[in-house]
């Protein structure tokens, strides 16, 4: 089976029937030899049919600008595009993650709508029960947050002993919970 193979020389541009022509005659040799070339990670998206009719298509795009310098010009032109197409796709693939399925019982980090509107109610809650303490038991209190040690939040509160500051903290504690669960039940 002979088949002719239309050639431009140097100096005269491929015309665009020309280059169909060659195209339709290189696709099947094309498509037979990308058959094993194109990587398994590269066909995920793209069967190597697919490969083979964008180097086509990129082919017929350049046109007049296309030059046939031998024989096997288009064939070489379009496995070289084959190829650089499949490392693209690779290259694409590999700097994308892995998909991963969300389910719906996984736990969001952020607060939704009722868990922020329960969280502002129990702020409102403490904040009203820690004005309803003395201004004694809210300095005792802030100390004790602050993690001063017992000697010095007897130092500043003006209590005689760091006994006497323990049991000041305990005491401020017990009436601020108390508080809390008054100002929760109403």
């Amino acid at each position: 089976m002979d088949r002719e193979i239309v050639v431009a020389n140097e100096s005269a541009p491929a015309d665009i029937p020309s280059v169909e022509a060659l195209v339709q005659h290189c696709l099947p040799s094309v498509e037979r030899w990308a058959h094993g070339r194109v990587p398994r990670v590269a066909r995920r998206e793209f069967d190597t049919q697919d490969f083979v009719q964008e180097a086509a298509l990129r082919l017929l795009k350049r046109g007049r600008r296309f030059e046939s310098r031998h024989a096997y010009a288009v064939t070489a032109y379009m496995r070289q595009t084959v190829l650089n197409l499949a490392r693209d796709q690779a290259r694409r693939h590999a700097h994308r993650s892995e998909p991963v399925e969300l389910r719906d019982d996984f736990p969001c980090p952020a607060a939704g709508p009722l868990e922020f509107a329960i969280s502002q109610e129990r702020r409102a809650h403490y904040e009203e029960a820690l004005r309803s303490l003395t201004p004694k038991d809210r300095r005792v209190l802030s100390a004790s947050i602050a993690e001063l040690k017992a000697e010095d939040i007897a130092h500043v509160c003006g209590l005689p002993s760091a006994d006497a500051a323990r049991m000041a903290v305990t005491r401020a504690f017990r009436r601020l919970v108390d508080k809390l669960s008054r100002v929760s039940r109403v």
